[in-house]
């Protein structure tokens, strides 16, 4: 993982940035459908789960592009990973309660599925927030509220407004005319994301739902 400092001065979104971040401090929430009938059709048949299938096609999109991967380091810096791996939530049964873990991005799914997989294996007694001390610094949130099919979330971060990633909650699909539709919602920071990006992002989760045939089979 390599994390690459930005040139603020130089930067063309240097504008936008200052303004929501320094002057209308500004983060969004946007919740749309995604249509999964073929992506859980596919998935049944191959034996395969939902939630890591979209956790993989998130991550892959949050991968393609840069927006989704700006944020500052540790040492304050502004700058953007070259690659990001997902941090999720698996939730226990017995007591209500849930983890937040990582798995290791892979852009071949099998070799994901696996990792996920051994993951779960590794923390499903350990019931605590944050099993995994290792946790690298390039991860990204999502979790899954699949109690609800919601048409809208927002999350209150208080963080004094200078979380930059975006944040990805996952809601219970449903049936409407024939389709399986999947509610996702995720908060943006706008002084790194505009509605263009946001767009983007959805458009592209679309995109491979509609083609999972391909890289369910490694291509």
């Amino acid at each position: 993982m390599i994390f690459n400092p930005i040139d603020i001065d130089s930067w063309t979104r240097k504008p936008y940035f200052e303004h929501y971040l320094n002057h209308v401090r500004c983060t969004y929430s946007m919740t749309a459908d995604i249509d999964i009938t073929l992506l859980r059709a596919e998935l049944k048949s191959m034996g395969i789960k939902l939630y890591p299938a979209l956790i993989y096609m998130i991550t892959t999109v949050v991968n393609r592009h840069c927006e989704f991967r700006t944020c500052f380091d540790s040492e304050g810096r502004l700058g953007v990973w070259d690659r990001m791996s997902p941090s999720f939530t698996i939730f226990y049964e017995e007591d209500k309660t849930f983890s937040s873990i990582w798995t290791p991005f892979s852009e071949e799914f099998q070799t994901f599925y696996d990792r996920y997989l051994q993951e779960i294996e590794t923390y499903k007694n350990t019931k605590q927030l944050f099993p995994d001390t290792n946790e690298p610094p390039n991860t990204f949130p999502i979790s899954s509220i699949p109690w609800v099919s919601f048409t809208g979330f927002n999350l209150i971060v208080n963080t004094g407004g200078t979380y930059l990633l975006p944040i990805f909650t996952i809601g219970k699909y449903h049936w409407q005319d024939q389709k399986v539709l999947l509610p996702l919602s995720v908060q943006f920071h706008h002084a790194v994301c505009d509605g263009y990006h946001a767009g983007v992002l959805f458009n592209e989760l679309q995109e491979l739902a509609v083609g999972c045939k391909s890289w369910l089979a490694g291509k």
